[in-house]
């Protein structure tokens, strides 16, 4: 099978980019998952369920819960790339990886009520997991829940939460079982955002944006039937959800119009009097970046390729977000240093570059090198889930 060249992929991407010129909301100006301003959300709301009710996300699941019957593997990876490229909002919130986690572990009343909200875009969802002393190590997360008649008390604090703000349902991580070890003893749960006791206070960052929450929980009750796959089976939940998430994040296709803006700003800027694209340590350095783009368009495929027939490694979505995250970084950072001076420049500067797009890429690059898992820890899971090292 050679992934991409399909004639029925093809019909897909059109049909995408005809149904994003007529409704898609723009996506975001900047790079990056960013957050939508509160006058925004009505429309992607609508958008998302225009996704779903187009066949267009989905289209995996269940087929009594909106699935097809038989869809092409690769359908909604081209969906999402083919967003990417044409410059169209995707759904807002974390509705696909509430609905994974629903899908595989939820009894069958949570199905029936979660996933056509997701579907409609009635409900956005985040995701809360991470928390101040547990990121990346999120078997370290310390907000606890006990049971209370037929409810659980929540006490604990999340933080890095996107969309938090806008969000109405909530996937959350809590230890219900303080002694166990440390993979164990974790819950997940469908949290009502609304709830008393749930606070959520955007956090201002280095871009200047609010694309991440602190999420205080105190004294939230959950009911019961809320618990997602089971008391104490938190940590089989979300394997399925961060993998969706990392290899979502490797899969790149913002990269290829980084490359666009990088060609153009080095026919923009000039060395010696001359464009610097016109420079050879200039070409070869952009020439460079062409490859390795490719390179992580290829790693990506063969990752989806060793799904496809059951032979995927614990590996494949770590190296292919390690791989993306780490060119992205690379490339924005040459982008600045190509500016010269110019690279201190920032957003509203007649004489900064793309209307400051270089600076605010910069600053965020290094987010996807920490989102989803570091690349650090990613690391050590390679070395001791794929290649068996020790510890």
């Amino acid at each position: 099978m050679h992934l991409g060249q399909d004639a029925e992929l093809d019909v897909l991407r059109k049909r995408v980019r005809e149904l994003a010129s007529r409704h898609a909301p723009p996506r975001h100006g900047r790079t990056g998952v960013r957050a939508p301003e509160p006058e925004q959300v009505p429309a992607l709301r609508k958008w998302t369920g225009m996704l779903f009710a187009e066949n267009l996300l989905g289209v995996h699941w269940p087929v009594e819960h909106g699935g097809l019957e038989d869809p092409h593997p690769l359908h909604e990876s081209v969906v999402t790339d083919e967003l990417i490229r044409v410059g169209a909002a995707g759904p807002v919130g974390g509705g696909l990886l509430a609905a994974a986690a629903i899908i595989a572990s939820g009894s069958a009343a949570q199905k029936d009520f979660f996933l056509p909200r997701i579907r409609s875009g009635e409900d956005i969802w985040c995701q809360l997991f991470s928390e101040p002393d547990a990121g990346s190590d999120l078997a370290g997360l310390r907000t606890k829940a006990r049971l209370d008649g037929d409810a659980y008390v929540v006490d604990g604090q999340k933080v890095w939460t996107t969309n938090g703000q806008h969000a109405d349902r909530g996937y959350l991580l809590a230890r219900t079982d303080p002694d166990a070890p440390k993979h164990a003893g974790i819950t997940a749960f469908a949290l009502d955002m609304n709830t008393p006791g749930v606070t959520v206070r955007p956090l201002r960052e280095i871009t200047g944006t609010s694309d991440f929450n602190e999420v205080f929980l105190d004294g939230v009750r959950i009911p019961a039937d809320r618990v997602i796959g089971g008391v104490n089976q938190g940590w089989a939940v979300t394997t399925t959800s961060l993998a969706h998430e990392r290899s979502s994040a490797g899969s790149g296709a913002s990269l290829f119009g980084a490359l666009d803006r990088l060609a153009r700003l080095a026919g923009e800027i000039t060395r010696d009097g001359c464009p610097a694209i016109d420079r050879d340590d200039v070409r070869q350095v952009i020439g460079g970046f062409v490859a390795d783009v490719h390179v992580n368009s290829l790693v990506s495929a063969f990752g989806d390729s060793r799904a496809l027939h059951g032979s995927g490694d614990v590996a494949d979505a770590p190296v292919s977000k390690i791989l993306f995250s780490e060119i992205n970084l690379a490339l924005h950072e040459y982008g600045m240093q190509l500016q010269g001076h110019d690279g201190v420049r920032v957003e509203g500067d007649p004489l900064v570059h793309d209307n400051g797009w270089w600076q605010d890429a910069f600053l965020y690059g290094r987010a996807f090198t920490i989102a989803g898992g570091t690349n650090e820890v990613l690391r050590n899971l390679i070395a001791e889930r794929a290649l068996r090292l020790p510890r």
